[in-house]
């Protein structure tokens, strides 16, 4: 049995129910993160994913809002009653982005950052750890122990697709370290489609095979007009597209807990 990480009296990742999460790659702007606010909450999402800091490859891309990005997600977390998931990048920045954020994420670049996981391990705040895109399994899981030995067991890991020689996606997504991650570690797991295939086509397939091989929930990149967005619009769903797999997901995961 996989161990739950509560998140909020009404919330946990690990229970019963699959949890979707969903949001833009960034945050961009107040208005655009209102309709995205509005629209899921609509829906009835409970966690709103959104990057104020954004590591990009290249230093000439669109960085994030910072801070300025992390008080516009506490005014959507207000105003639609949601949860937020936001990456931080420096141990400097934990502290200051406390009172924005509900579960901290460490990014795939930083999977490996020392510092950084001992310092969100001193938090009392949920942790979603991505996998490195080059990292093992097993160094995957020992970074989450950097993590729990500071005293925060409250981990979330998230599998997000390792780089191969594939460059049809733009990652490979390794949907068996699912049940190794449960086995090994009885945290709760996530699957990011998104950043796992990069091709908008793929992240509804690969969402349904998620939730069939056992995963906990899938966090999911959501823009109101993807062809303008300022980070990873290519893989982006519209609002009409992710409610075709919200509804989707949703019947799905009805009939299997019917069979399972």
């Amino acid at each position: 049995m996989v161990d739950v990480v509560k998140i909020s009296d009404e919330l946990v990742i690990g229970g019963k129910e699959f949890i979707i999460i969903a949001g833009p790659c960034a945050v961009e702007s107040e208005e655009q993160m209102e309709s995205i606010g509005k629209f899921l909450s609509g829906l009835g999402i409970k966690i709103l994913r959104g990057g104020a800091f954004k590591p990009r490859t290249s230093p000439n891309a669109f960085q994030g809002l910072g801070m300025d990005g992390l008080k516009i997600l506490k005014d959507i977390r207000n105003r639609y009653n949601l949860k937020v998931v936001s990456e931080i990048m420096d141990p400097r920045d934990v502290e200051k982005a406390y009172e924005y954020i509900d579960i901290y994420q460490v990014g795939s670049r930083n999977m490996q950052n020392y510092s950084l996981l001992k310092e969100v391990g001193r938090a009392d705040k949920p942790i979603l750890l991505k996998r490195g895109m080059g990292a093992t399994i097993d160094e995957w899981v020992k970074a989450s122990e950097y993590i729990r030995i500071e005293g925060n067991d409250r981990i979330i890991f998230c599998e997000r697709g390792i780089r191969t020689f594939e460059d049809y996606t733009r990652n490979t997504l390794d949907l068996v370290s699912i049940p190794i991650i449960q086995s090994k570690t009885k945290c709760p797991i996530i699957v990011d489609p998104s950043h796992g295939t990069g091709r908008k086509e793929l992240v509804l397939p690969s969402s349904k095979a998620a939730l069939a091989i056992g995963a906990n929930g899938i966090m999911i990149e959501v823009h109101p007009n993807p062809e303008s967005a300022l980070s990873d619009g290519f893989q982006s769903l519209n609002f009409r597209e992710f409610a075709d797999l919200f509804e989707r997901i949703t019947n799905m995961e009805r009939v299997l807990k019917t069979i399972v």
